[in-house]
């Protein structure tokens, strides 16, 4: 068995969390390109964006310092985790957008605004995950929901005011679902992530893979985003037999070899707490029996 060392700093969620194994896998991607699109349809939110930030140009940017930060509140010390958090709410502190119909001026900051950043992302992490296979049970997933109050937290939310189960996160989307609309700015990154600039020898490689990580990622959305957007999406069914076969072939791609892109936070995170700690699916399925038992999981 391989070795854990019990002196090292675990940081946030630690090697026993669902978030440890579950944020290994390379499904993450495509999950990370779906919350994009979710995000996108709050107006006040996706306008916030686009204000301050040069999405056009530096949307790659923007994808890769979210995955640092999910990547370092994941496997990263303990003060890492608040260090990136800390960074985060000093940015969007002063950061303010404009509403151009009525002038009206607001932090991007807001509650509100920070609160649908976070479920869009979690929700669209944990709904890939578990529609490409990956052995997630109901409690897991409620368990998987409670643990992110943690990053809540260090984006300056009140962890109490966050969904901890499934239950609670279906109902907050449904309660939001009358703010959501597909103004021009969802349009600018919707047709951004369809047809990102890129190298002119580069376009063919976008439209064989890029391309299709972006349509399966649109596809996997809830059915009223695609009523937002105005493009339809194929039936469920072949939606999820698609994120189940990508998410297999993803999988066979040795995950020594994908930890090593940059910045390399789970083979750091082994580094420091021993190869004992390397996050794997089966190491869920090990919980299963324990979180299944009456009682031991979060109520639906």
């Amino acid at each position: 068995m391989a070795a854990t060392r019990t002196d090292g700093d675990a940081g946030l969620f630690g090697p026993g969390s669902v978030t440890w194994q579950a944020h290994g896998d390379p499904m993450m991607w495509v999950a990370g390109v779906r919350a994009l699109y979710l995000q996108a349809l709050h107006p006040r939110a996706v306008r916030g964006v686009m204000q301050n930030s040069d999405f056009r140009r530096d949307a790659w940017g923007r994808l890769m310092r979210t995955a640092g930060f999910v990547g370092t509140t994941t496997y990263g010390t303990t003060e890492a985790a608040e260090r990136a958090g800390a960074r985060v709410r000093k940015i969007h502190s002063m950061l303010g957008a404009t509403d151009p119909d009525t002038g009206e001026r607001y932090g991007v900051d807001e509650p509100a605004l920070l609160l649908w950043v976070h479920c869009a992302e979690i929700g669209s992490y944990l709904h890939v995950l578990r529609r490409s296979g990956f052995p997630l049970t109901d409690a897991h997933a409620d368990r998987y929901l409670a643990e992110h109050r943690h990053s809540a937290r260090l984006v300056g939310l009140d962890p109490d005011s966050v969904p901890a189960n499934r239950a609670e996160l279906a109902a907050y989307f449904a309660r939001v679902r009358p703010e959501l609309a597909a103004g021009a700015d969802a349009h600018e990154v919707d047709d951004f992530l369809l047809r990102p600039p890129t190298h002119p020898l580069l376009v063919p490689a976008r439209e064989l893979l890029w391309r299709r990580v972006a349509r399966l990622a649109y596809d996997s959305l809830p059915p009223y985003a695609h009523e937002l957007y105005g493009r339809s999406a194929p039936p469920p069914a072949i939606v999820t037999r698609r994120l189940r076969a990508t998410g297999t072939l993803l999988r066979l791609v040795p995950a020594r070899l994908r930890w090593q892109l940059p910045p390399k936070h789970i083979l750091r995170a082994m580094a420091r707490l021993g190869p004992g700690v390397r996050p794997a699916p089966y190491k869920i399925g090990r919980q299963a029996a324990i979180l299944d038992r009456p009682g031991e999981g979060a109520a639906d």
